[in-house]
């Protein structure tokens, strides 16, 4: 399992798709990125900026709501990728033990950036769907701004990652 950091949100033109990239926080630093829908995009430009809304989010509520069942989010895994869907899982740990809880990855981050839980990735997901990006890294601990834009830098891994979904087929993932 590998640890990743957010990088932040952007959207991608002309057929305006939000894609999410996380990075490995050690190790080659390769990027994930996964296109994700526009409301988790902005829900978690939101959870990034801090900002507090007057009223919870759906991804605040359930935060508070595990909150008050006495459960605590461990950790968020992105457990698979299939034809270009990705797959998460929601790791809590509950008054009754561990539970694991399947969700999308994009609904998995908005709620850790939430909860201020470790977002992780299976190695085999980052060997076949990971790819190295070279960012500007004046501040290596800051490479977005305060909105949770990335970088104009990643133009070519994000052209990359395109060509990388439209090639994948069902058999590639064969054992």
């Amino acid at each position: 399992m590998i640890a990743l950091e957010l990088i932040g949100v952007r959207l991608e033109m002309p057929g305006r798709v939000h894609v999410v990239f996380l990075r490995e926080r050690e190790g080659e630093r390769r990027v994930l990125p996964i296109y994700i829908g526009e409301p988790e995009a902005g829900s978690i430009q939101i959870g990034m900026s801090g900002k507090v809304p007057p009223r919870p989010l759906t991804h605040d509520l359930l935060v508070d709501v595990l909150g008050s069942l006495g459960a605590d989010l461990d950790k968020v895994v992105i457990t698979d990728v299939s034809e270009g869907t990705f797959f998460a899982e929601l790791h809590l740990k509950s008054r009754q033990g561990p539970l694991t809880i399947s969700a999308r990855p994009s609904d998995a981050i908005a709620i850790a950036v939430r909860a201020g839980c470790g977002i992780y990735v299976d190695d085999s997901v980052m060997d076949t769907a990971g790819r190295i990006a070279q960012f500007d890294d004046d501040d290596d601990d800051d490479d977005d701004d305060e909105s949770g834009q990335v970088p104009v830098e990643v133009d070519e891994l994000v052209d990359e990652f395109r060509d990388f979904i439209d090639s994948i087929k069902p058999e590639d993932f064969a054992p």
